[in-house]
């Protein structure tokens, strides 16, 4: 089934971004926390202090990203949430499935591509969203459900976007062709290039966090160094599109989804790759005839999961030759062309999707059956995650341009 049309966006979001309706934090939430001992670690204090600020080169000089502050827009990173704070000096603790509704956040007019919860743990009360709208925002989404800052660096769409490793850049790409590495304080241009092919697939690498990778419509995925605003290495295949990419651990090698789908061939569907050598690792990976729109790793055993456009999620091993668990489907959901992405739970129990009905699915891991379903939105649900902190905090977007978050 070919992917929804992302240039073309449903009437009913036109009329999403004019409001913001909030519901506030419920007040037995605090209450979840009592009797564990609020730690702060010393390196986050020290950070501002003694970490100094990487040059990276600008392509475009002294050129601004357009920035728009919210209400609490100037203490964007600044902060710890009272929430996240007794959480910080503890282990993760099992996920549990939400329930409720806390905000429902809607100050983007047109489609949400992509949400990710910020990654330093301290700050993981941000979230961002790209969409297509043409700009990226960052959300308060854990104490207010305020968006704390626009950015509106591309002239299109945005496709991708991904927070750096220390929490205060976002790398986007959209249809604009354009890559914007944006400081989120400033919102100057650390990085800036133009590329051949319109943008729809970002990664950092797991451990080098300077590099990063770049797909789209294009036969390459390239590799780009912040550093020298040039690109390392290309990698090349005979398709048409990259739709998703996935570091494996340590980064030593990705895998890359494609729409290389015909009646008479379903290799390259997922490719993996050497990431020093670019050289294919394998081609041969899923066999069956349904493009994957999303990949996602196990973050404890070594496997992962792709969404499939047969309304199926698929489980493989993360080692060569990566091989189909043919034992386990998670199925139920409904991806029909929509690239609906899907994600573990932080401790790897859970394997929650959106679905084109509007509706969030949970897996049990193991066993592959449905826990529950969340009737989220009433359009298509592309994306639901799960906090890096929080065990029950999930948040949910959609092709109407709304955001949600539950606990």
């Amino acid at each position: 089934m070919p992917y929804r049309n992302y240039e073309q966006t449903s009437s009913s979001s036109a009329n999403s971004g004019n409001g913001v309706s909030q519901k506030r934090m419920h007040k037995d939430s605090a209450t979840t926390i009592k009797g564990i001992r609020p730690y702060i670690p010393k390196r986050l204090r020290q950070e501002s202090s003694s970490t100094p600020e990487t040059k990276e080169p600008d392509q475009r000089g002294s050129s601004d990203c357009d920035v728009k502050l919210g209400v609490l827009g100037e203490q964007t990173s600044r902060k710890i949430s009272e929430l996240i704070k007794p959480y910080l000096g503890s282990k993760y603790k099992s996920t549990e499935v939400p329930k409720s509704l806390i905000f429902y956040m809607s100050k983007h007019s047109g489609p949400v591509n992509e949400i990710q919860w910020c990654p330093v743990r301290e700050q993981s009360h941000m979230l961002l969203s790209a969409s297509m709208d043409k700009t990226v925002k960052v959300w308060d989404a854990v104490d207010t459900g305020c968006c704390l800052k626009t950015y509106s660096c591309h002239s299109c769409a945005v496709r991708a976007a991904q927070w750096s490793s220390c929490g205060r850049r976002i790398l986007s790409g959209g249809f604009d062709s354009t890559l914007h590495l944006t400081d989120i304080e400033t919102g100057k241009q650390i990085f800036s290039s133009k590329t051949e092919f319109r943008i729809s697939a970002l990664k950092f690498h797991p451990t080098e966090s300077n590099i990063f990778l770049c797909g789209g419509f294009s036969p390459e995925v390239k590799a780009w160094d912040i550093r020298t605003s040039k690109v390392l290495r290309v990698y090349k295949a005979a398709v048409q599109q990259t739709l998703d990419i996935l570091f494996l651990p340590e980064g030593r090698e990705f895998l890359s989804s494609t729409d290389a789908v015909s009646r008479d061939s379903a290799d390259r569907t997922i490719i993996a790759w050497d990431f020093q050598s670019a050289a294919k690792i394998s081609n041969q990976i899923f066999h069956e005839r349904y493009t994957c729109p999303s990949l996602s790793l196990h973050p404890k055993e070594s496997v992962f999961v792709a969404q499939t456009n047969g309304n199926y999620m698929a489980l493989f091993s993360a080692q060569r030759p990566y091989r189909i668990n043919k034992k386990k489907r998670y199925e139920g959901h409904k991806v029909e062309g929509f690239a609906a992405g899907c994600e573990f739970s932080p401790d790897g129990t859970l394997l929650v999707t959106g679905s084109s009905d509007g509706k969030v699915f949970f897996y049990n891991y193991h066993t592959s059956r449905i826990i529950r379903t969340l009737s989220a939105h009433k359009e298509a649900c592309v994306s639901a995650i799960f906090h890096p902190v929080l065990p029950s905090l999930l948040a949910t977007c959609d092709w109407a341009g709304e955001i949600k978050i539950w606990q």
